[in-house]
């Protein structure tokens, strides 16, 4: 009788959270679909597999290049330039520095894995490519990676509560002409 009343909370819990989780996911699309418009744009959506934040630049970009490729030359790059990026990882569990051999397998994830990508993978990208990254949150400021570079920035938008896994990054495109009231010019 303990377990079916312990079991019957579980579930009452997990479909409040579930409510929870789909009002916030329905507010930060509400205000990420004003930010979007206000700029010409709308939300492209890029498969939640892990490799969304690569599969979203691959989108934006020019010529054509695989999400391997794209991870393989994120870590190559890490790798290259260690004293950039080692201090700002840490242990999950104990919270202390990750050590030099660690930090080698992380990046060794980034190509043998579907390990999601963030801020760091990101700023390491920007490099590869030269280009700025602009990211567009619906509760913060809109995050560019890479203002160094001039060229026309990859624009991608960053969702907290996209699933119930956790975040997810997507990429933009034009709105389309009817929606804008004309003709917008391609991304590039």
């Amino acid at each position: 009788m303990e377990s079916q009343e312990r079991e019957r909370q579980e579930s009452i819990f997990q479909a409040e959270m579930s409510e929870h989780l789909a009002g916030f996911r329905r507010e930060e699309e509400e205000k990420l679909a004003d930010i979007l418009g206000a700029r010409g744009l709308e939300m492209k959506e890029i498969p939640a597999d892990g490799h969304c934040m690569y599969r979203a630049i691959q989108d934006q970009l020019v010529f054509s290049v695989s999400v391997e490729m794209l991870r393989c030359r994120t870590a190559s790059y890490m790798q290259k330039h260690v004293d950039e990026f080692l201090p700002f990882f840490s242990n999950p569990e104990t919270g202390d520095p990750l050590s030099y051999d660690d930090f080698m397998i992380y990046c060794d994830n980034i190509v043998r894995t579907a390990a999601w990508g963030g801020q760091l993978e990101l700023r390491a990208l920007s490099h590869v490519l030269k280009t700025p990254i602009e990211v567009i949150q619906a509760n913060s400021p809109t995050l560019v990676i890479g203002e160094e570079y001039d060229k026309k920035p990859i624009i991608l938008v960053y969702l907290h509560y996209a699933y119930s896994l956790g975040e997810h990054y997507n990429s933009v495109r034009p709105l389309e002409a009817g929606a804008a009231g004309g003709a917008l010019p391609r991304l590039q």
